[in-house]
């Protein structure tokens, strides 16, 4: 078992009934290490807060509601030895959120879910469930722990009317601008998520939102948004008319910050259901178009490299063929683990497609872009997985680099580290290969 500690880098600690863990522990764990996380099952509650507090914030915090139930060991001086809902809750450490399970029937009370969801919730779930889909949300909760995009507002105005350190805890950046006619320029080079301008630039300027909105490669989830300083039916008309999508008064500086903050979510919440692969939480193909494009335009702008890489787990055609389709996609999520837990900061992960992943290495030029992917690609197949009872594999990748600004475009970083990914198959597998190795002449696509 000591293998078992270097090969599950996340934790599940679960409260629940004692039958529950006597009959499903078992079934539940080999779910949960075919997705690279362990399971540790408390039924005394005392145990589990001693847990929480010592765990990490990378951590899940699972309860079961039907642990209220459960005689408890440290209530035998009381009258009874089982817990009320707020008994349950008073005693949850508070700067961890949990994730609730609970029945149908727990489920249509309102007053319930409300005191569930103001008490540090995360998410909720309803029972039955079988281990197979608790196993896999688990799996996306995690995703979603570990890595936050920063959203961008730019403001036209004078004196900004937000609060920036609200918008900064919210990872929120704010850009203030003074200069309508260098507006558009400014939301080209930052692609924000939403564009707020005070009613005087419209009056001076009434054709900037048009000249936004014309721009072929004008994001059509952007909000423009008019800041109105009184209330004016005329002026709003017309503003809507010229191509706001939202007229806002002018109130309170927090008031507004938390307003504009929840557009933010609904942002959020929008383009991941465009731009996010569902098995994984990572960006799918539209999704790294869009930030590829970003990441290239601010690289040029600071005068930094960039390396590109494509990168495709071995005979993966083989693996669906010999262990199924279910497997497959495990061996997927798991690779999807090893890539997200060696990013640099700044750097971007698509699946792009099937088994097949795209990296860019941020301030990175393609050697040390190449040292980068192998390290992954050694993590990856330092990896154990259990195809049958008794029976262990360990897979691999192989993987081609470019760079940019050798690499001008996004599609021409694609291109070469695509050519690399060809030889580096060629040669044998389960390596990496640099777009200088390559000859002149065009490539063609491996088979699997």
């Amino acid at each position: 078992m000591a293998e078992a500690g270097l090969l599950f880098k996340n934790q599940v600690k679960l409260l629940a009934q004692t039958f529950f863990i006597k009959d499903n522990k078992k079934e539940l764990l080999l779910c949960a290490h075919k997705y690279d996380f362990d399971i540790h099952f408390f039924d005394q509650m005392s145990d589990f807060v001693t847990a929480v507090e010592n765990a990490s914030d990378q951590d899940l915090f699972v309860i079961d509601l039907d642990v209220l139930y459960n005689m408890q060991n440290d209530m035998q001086q009381q009258r009874r030895q089982t817990m009320f809902l707020s008994d349950l809750l008073q005693r949850l450490p508070g700067h961890h959120n949990y994730v609730y399970l609970q029945t149908v029937r727990q489920g249509e009370r309102f007053l319930l879910q409300q005191k569930l969801v103001e008490s540090n919730c995360l998410a909720y779930a309803e029972k039955p469930i079988s281990n197979e889909v608790l196993v896999d949300k688990l799996f996306n909760l995690f995703g979603r722990h570990k890595r936050g995009e920063t959203n961008v507002i730019v403001y036209l105005g004078e004196i900004v009317p937000l609060n920036t350190q609200l918008l900064a805890e919210h990872s929120v950046q704010l850009l203030h601008s003074q200069d309508a006619r260098s507006l558009h320029v400014k939301v080209k080079e930052m692609q924000p998520d939403i564009v707020m301008i005070d009613q005087s630039h419209f009056l001076n300027t009434e054709a900037l939102v048009r000249v936004l909105k014309k721009n072929i490669e004008f994001d059509q989830s952007r909000e423009i948004i008019m800041l109105q300083q009184e209330a004016n039916t005329v002026l709003a008309r017309h503003a809507l008319d010229s191509g706001f999508d939202e007229i806002i008064q002018k109130t309170d500086n927090d008031v507004l910050t938390r307003l504009l903050l929840n557009r933010i979510d609904k942002i959020r919440a929008s383009k991941d259901l465009i731009s996010r692969d569902r098995a994984t939480g990572l960006l799918n193909k539209i999704g790294l178009q869009k930030k590829a494009q970003e990441l290239i335009r601010r690289a040029n702008r600071e005068g930094k490299c960039l390396a590109y890489g494509i990168l495709d787990i071995d005979k993966f055609k083989l693996i669906n063929d010999t262990w199924g389709h279910y497997f497959g996609d495990i061996v997927i999520k798991r690779l999807s683990l090893v890539l997200s837990g060696l990013l640099g900061e700044h750097d971007l992960l698509s699946r792009f497609g099937g088994e097949e992943f795209v990296v860019i290495f941020w301030d990175c030029d393609r050697e040390q872009g190449k040292l980068k992917l192998d390290a992954m690609r050694e993590a990856f197949s330092n990896i154990i997985f259990e195809t049958r009872p008794g029976e262990n594999k360990q897979f691999t990748f192989s993987g081609g680099i470019s760079d940019f600004p050798c690499c001008k475009t996004e599609n021409d970083l694609f291109l070469q580290a695509d050519a690399a990914l060809y030889q580096a198959k060629q040669a044998g597998r389960n390596q990496v290969c640099l777009m200088q190795d390559l000859p002149e002449a065009g490539h063609k696509r491996w088979q699997y």
